[in-house]
């Protein structure tokens, strides 16, 4: 009855087939000035998708056969070449709303090799370059994620910006100070005047899954790298902190006051300075040692906690490098050895829809079972019906499928050439499949939705999330056991669980003695469980573990929010309108009220745990009005609590201190009203640099 497995690409565009490059040359030169044009735009689209709308709208594979049938034509017939095709550029240009950052060396992308011939060729022409010369090698692992140049002046984080079109980047500095793995200050003794580190900015997959769980019925991530990227592009600062993003640190860009000699050597001394450099990087002599390492992590890479898509292999000597030089958008010292797309073909057998904990419809697909890298897949998810229509699904289709993050199971596309005209178009269901109630599509959202509360799907769903570890973490109880609870008729609301008795759950099938002693263990046990924990269990759309937990923090209690207006829920820093207004309207809902009394009857923990507060700013409460110049809101309120100091959820007259910054809105003249201390940010930064001295 439930699929669980989620994922996202509702954004794909429909499949382009690419001419190959052996046809291009038997075509006409006005047919390849045509071709090449349309290339171009093909291609430029897919790069600005990509880099300024983390959306891609081509696989890997397509993308590159597509840049190397362009690249073919060029090369064939010089006078076809623009000066702004692709092939003499890198990515896509800026976001116009974000500061830009010019970057002092160019930012190349690398010219990449599918197989062992493409790389013995990059080798020999470098070596034709410099017949005299020895090579060694690095070895690094290519994360996918987002490329980021780090500036450091005096040893202190000034500037972080993105790739961009390789001269101009976009200025993200905010947001980048928010990732613990990329140091504010560099350590060692020996720190350049200025310096520019290069590395890429990821996500695991373990918080990649996390994220997607967390964002349910919005719009989920394609991909890791996906989900790095547009948790990086926030305008608050303070999503981006909540999303557990990474930096492996690979390159220096460029360097004032300290000489480097090598990649292997800039790599010990990035390290030095307090940056995360992958553990798998590998100093080698060969090209035979090269060829063993990307061999190896072609097996070995999904046992990562993170995705790679091949490996990079630099050149090691610097000044080799710089002899040796670029063409056009790729430098001819470093090559990126691609692992194919594991993609495979089976028939899409029917398109079905499961109910969600919240009544969302979500279809998935029966497959005809296939082995995808040892796991056989018979389902994948589909996400939502516009996701269907965009790339064109229909049932009986031959379709590829890939593992997205090497784990969720995802129909990338229909193969359009062996359709056979009995395959037939998709339509979302009208009526709910189990309780008949009809289906409600709500405009400018993607999901649609069974209202009926009572849905047995969706009573079902919220039942086995109540248990589940990011909720009450009732150990011993899982999906099967919920389905046996309810079909017994002892669980229809997630309090009847405080009220299973020894003898109910005796009476199920299979279930001994210790099993429902250690049910019901579980069951008290969970009791105790903090109050964000319970904000998470009951099922209110939106409230991830975070939210969860800022609201708990703010409130303290059920009692207090339940008394609080949405204005006040909507006021506390990182919840906003969207959650704030679903978890009020929750609250009021007689039904819900009615829950939690009866959980409180039960013996449910109704209070957040209060942290004992050390430090100068203890029995201090805090709040932020306006626009901050030296440091972001989120900054500044990590460093306040830091010294032991609250982040208030509203203005009132038991508030220490209210900081002012530029724009100030109604929270200024509710403070001057209540008498609050009023302070401007120069006041903050003192006090912080006192405390933190």
């Amino acid at each position: 009855m439930s699929n669980k497995q989620t994922t996202s690409d509702d954004n794909l565009l429909e499949y382009i087939e690419p001419v190959a490059p052996e046809q291009a040359s038997q075509n006409t030169e006005e047919d390849l000035a045509a071709r090449a044009s349309e290339l171009r735009h093909q291609i430029e689209e897919a790069n600005y998708q990509y880099y300024v709308n983390d959306n891609p709208v081509l696989t890997d594979a397509e993308y590159d056969q597509l840049m190397l049938e362009l690249q073919h034509i060029e090369h064939e017939h010089p006078e076809l070449q623009t000066p702004d095709s692709p092939t003499q550029r890198v990515g896509a240009g800026p976001v116009q709303d974000v500061p830009q950052h010019r970057h002092p060396i160019a930012m190349l992308s690398l010219k990449n090799a599918r197989n062992e011939e493409e790389l013995l060729a990059w080798h020999k022409r470098a070596q034709s370059m410099l017949p005299n010369a020895t090579f060694s090698y690095v070895c690094e692992l290519k994360i996918d994620g987002l490329a980021m140049a780090l500036t450091y002046e005096q040893g202190k984080l000034t500037v972080g910006a993105s790739r961009g079109d390789g001269l101009i980047g976009e200025d993200w500095t905010p947001n980048v100070r928010t990732i613990r793995t990329i140091p504010q200050k560099l350590r060692s003794a020996h720190i350049p005047a200025k310096v520019e580190v290069r590395g890429e900015i990821y996500m695991s997959t373990k918080s990649f899954e996390k994220l997607n769980a967390e964002l349910n019925e919005g719009r989920l991530f394609a991909n890791p790298r996906n989900a790095a990227a547009g948790s990086l592009r926030q305008k608050d600062a303070r999503t981006t902190a909540s999303r557990h993003l990474d930096f492996f640190g690979y390159q220096i860009g460029y360097i004032q006051g300290l000489p480097v000699d090598s990649q292997w050597e800039a790599l010990q001394v990035i390290r030095a300075w307090g940056f995360s450099v992958n553990p798998h990087v590998k100093l080698v002599h060969t090209l035979q040692d090269v060829l063993a390492y990307c061999k190896q992590w072609e097996t070995e890479r999904f046992n990562l906690p993170y995705e790679i898509d091949g490996v990079v292999i630099k050149i090691n000597d610097l000044a080799q490098q710089e002899e040796l030089g670029s063409v056009a958008r790729d430098p001819r010292w470093a090559i990126a050895f691609k692992y194919p797309p594991i993609e495979v073909a089976t028939k899409l057998l029917d398109i079905r829809v499961n109910i969600g904990r919240t009544g969302s419809v979500n279809p998935w697909a029966l497959l005809e079972p296939v082995n995808i890298r040892g796991v056989t897949v018979s389902r994948a998810t589909l996400h939502n019906e516009g996701d269907i229509q965009r790339k064109d699904l229909r049932i009986g289709d031959w379709v590829l499928v890939q593992r997205a993050g090497e784990v969720i199971p995802q129909v990338v596309k229909p193969i359009i050439e062996r359709r056979t005209g009995t395959e037939q178009v998709y339509h979302l269901p009208e009526y709910c499949p189990l309780c008949n109630t009809p289906i409600v599509r709500v405009p400018d959202q993607a999901m649609a939705y069974c209202p009926n509360l009572e849905c047995p799907a969706r009573n079902l769903e919220s039942i086995i999330h109540f248990v589940s570890r990011g909720a009450m973490d009732i150990e011993t109880i899982g999906e099967k056991m919920c389905a046996q609870l309810i079909n017994a008729g002892y669980i229809k609301s997630v309090a009847d669980f405080y009220t299973l008795t020894r003898d109910q759950l005796l009476a199920l099938e299979g279930i001994k003695e210790k099993s429902a002693d250690n049910m019901l263990a579980a069951i008290e046990a969970s009791k105790q469980r903090p109050l964000w924990r319970l904000l998470v269990a009951l099922n209110i759309r939106y409230m991830g573990e975070k939210a969860a937990q800022t609201v708990a923090t703010a409130f303290g209690s059920i009692d207090k929010l339940l008394a609080a207006e949405e204005s006040d829920i909507v006021a506390i820093p990182g919840i906003g309108p969207k959650i704030g207004h679903s978890l009020y309207t929750w609250l009021q809902e007689p039904r819900n009220q009615a829950l939690i009394e009866r959980l409180r009857q039960a013996g449910v923990h109704m209070q957040e745990e209060q942290q004992a507060n050390t430090g100068p700013l203890a029995g201090q409460t805090f709040l932020l009005t306006g626009r901050l110049s030296s440091m972001t809101r989120s900054a500044a309120e990590e460093a306040i609590t830091g010294l032991g100091g609250t982040i208030a959820s509203g203005v009132s007259k038991s508030l220490s201190h209210l900081i002012v910054g530029e724009d100030a809105g109604a929270k200024l003249t509710k403070a001057q009203k209540a008498g609050v201390p009023i302070h401007d940010e120069q006041w903050l930064v003192d006090l912080l640099k006192e405390h933190s001295a």
